[in-house]
């Protein structure tokens, strides 16, 4: 009496999404009473301070090497450096 039977009882891909769809879910709230102030243009929400984000950045060849010549830590040194360009 063969028959087929996945060796696993749930696909893992799927349990995974489906936690990660629960913890991230959040419940609905009750409508606010007064207006609220409109929702930023970013979709990822309201920021957190001191919070980073990653992007893909090009950067000249020399600039790269520039600030990778005194070794790790050149990404902080970058935004440092980017802070300072525009006054923050």
């Amino acid at each position: 009496m063969a028959f087929e039977r996945s060796r696993r009882p749930s696909d893992p891909r799927q349990a995974a999404e489906a936690a990660f769809k629960a913890a991230t879910t959040k419940a609905p709230e009750a409508a606010p009473a007064t207006p609220a102030r409109p929702a930023p243009t970013s979709q990822a929400g309201p920021a957190v301070p001191g919070a980073r984000e990653m992007v893909t950045l090009r950067l000249d060849r020399a600039v790269l090497e520039h600030f990778q010549k005194d070794g790790p830590g050149w990404q902080d040194r970058v935004n440092a450096a980017l802070k300072a360009a525009v006054g923050l």
